[in-house]
């Protein structure tokens, strides 16, 4: 699967991982809203081997299957787009 990195300009560490390149409409408004500008950082292939410095490469995979976007925050905030 294709994968598009998109660093926050306003919020510190945070990242948004995209299925498609530039598709910012799949992000709910209020969710897109508070990360500001989002400058475009990497593109790869995100593959079962795939490994990810902060992220599981598996909750990355399966929000881009579900919702076409995954939000990466900072180490030390809970990421609302896991269970738990």
């Amino acid at each position: 699967m294709q994968t598009y990195v998109y660093k926050s300009l306003r919020k510190d560490n945070t990242y948004v991982y995209l299925r498609r390149r530039d598709d910012f409409e799949v992000i709910p408004e209020a969710v897109r809203k508070p990360l500001g500008e989002l400058v475009f950082v990497l593109e790869f292939a995100l593959t079962g081997q795939r490994k990810l410095a902060q992220a599981d490469p598996v909750v990355v995979r399966a929000n881009l299957a579900a919702h076409g976007f995954h939000l990466q925050f900072p180490p030390t905030l809970l990421d609302p787009m896991v269970d738990g």
